[in-house]
């Protein structure tokens, strides 16, 4: 059996432009373009870049909320391409996410103990005073009390929000989890309990995730591995420590200078990048980052690079290199 709870190869979703009187399609967005991303069992996985790079379509997409386009994707070595129906319902109990927004993913109309009830009447025969049992254990390990089973989420804060979420997420003892930037609309001062969360819940309950962000100090603080994307592609991927020490793809380098650091003496060179980021609809030919890469070369403009092998483990996709 594969070390991997989740490959997907050269995975690609585009969704059609439509123009014209007849709606004919008249283009693409490429919004997940040709990825490659594997993910060890009981590892964290981060997935890092800008608002609009496809980081959270190409999360939907592994989980098969939205069909892929081309590209192949394993799930414990089985091709989800290959499972439909009921036996594609049951796989789900082992895939879950939790959203970016509690307030839009919690139902207003739904108490806390029908949400996190919400999979077991869904997927088990367990009801009643069972049912109530469950979701209270489920409560006590995101840190929630008795009293607020029968509340509505409007009455919690955020951060309690984010934790009913995560409650239902992990009711059906799911294998893996994709968190789709789960704290970027907290404050700060949650944010660091919810990530603390994070951790303790996959060391418990032997969890794997795909933690989808765009603030790499976070993931610094959770990811064993990070991937950095740009417009629909993997430009960089490698161990969180060594990212750290020497990004190698002007993009990684451009990020890891915009951190901000808590020291008003400490001076930083920011790498600031020029234009905007492209269109997935329309991406620059070659390298897409060649417009904005201060170390652009001729080449950049008419090749597109290969994510390829450079030391132990790391890949970029770089004319540098």
């Amino acid at each position: 059996m594969s070390k991997y709870i989740m490959e997907a190869e050269n995975v690609k979703k585009y969704f059609p432009i439509k123009g014209g009187l007849f709606s004919k399609i008249v283009g693409y967005v490429k919004a997940v373009d040709d990825v490659t991303l594997k993910i060890k069992k009981g590892s964290c996985v981060a997935l890092v870049g800008e608002s609009g790079c496809g980081k959270t379509t190409f999360g939907r997409t592994i989980l098969k909320l939205l069909e892929p386009d081309d590209g192949r994707i394993l799930f414990e070595d089985k091709n989800l391409a290959e499972i439909k129906g009921k036996k594609m319902r049951e796989m789900r109990k082992n895939m879950q996410i939790v959203f970016q927004d509690p307030n839009s993913s919690l139902d207003p109309r739904f108490t806390v103990k029908n949400i996190i009830g919400e999979p077991f009447t869904n997927f088990t025969k367990i009801k009643g005073e069972e049912l109530v049992k469950k979701v209270l254990e489920l409560l006590e390990l995101v840190g929630l009390k008795k009293e607020h089973l029968y509340r509505y989420p409007h009455e919690f804060s955020g951060g309690q929000r984010q934790r009913i979420a995560v409650a239902r997420a992990i009711a059906l003892n799911p294998k893996f989890i994709v968190l789709d930037e789960p704290t970027s609309a907290l404050d700060v001062s949650v944010q660091a309990k919810i990530l603390n969360l994070f951790q303790d819940l996959q060391e418990k309950l032997d969890l794997s995730y795909l933690f989808i962000t765009h603030d790499l100090s976070v993931a610094k603080h959770m990811a064993d591995n990070i991937n950095v994307m740009y417009v629909g592609k993997l430009v960089e991927t490698s161990e969180t420590e060594s990212l750290f020490e020497e990004p190698l793809h002007p993009y990684t380098q451009a990020l890891l200078s915009a951190i901000p650091v808590a020291d008003p003496d400490y001076k930083v060179m920011r790498a600031v990048l020029k234009g905007d980021v492209p269109s997935p609809a329309n991406p620059p030919s070659g390298c897409r980052f060649h417009p904005r890469c201060p170390k652009a070369m001729e080449i950049c403009s008419k090749e597109e690079p290969e994510l390829k092998k450079v030391g132990d483990g790391r890949l970029v996709a770089c004319h540098l290199y």
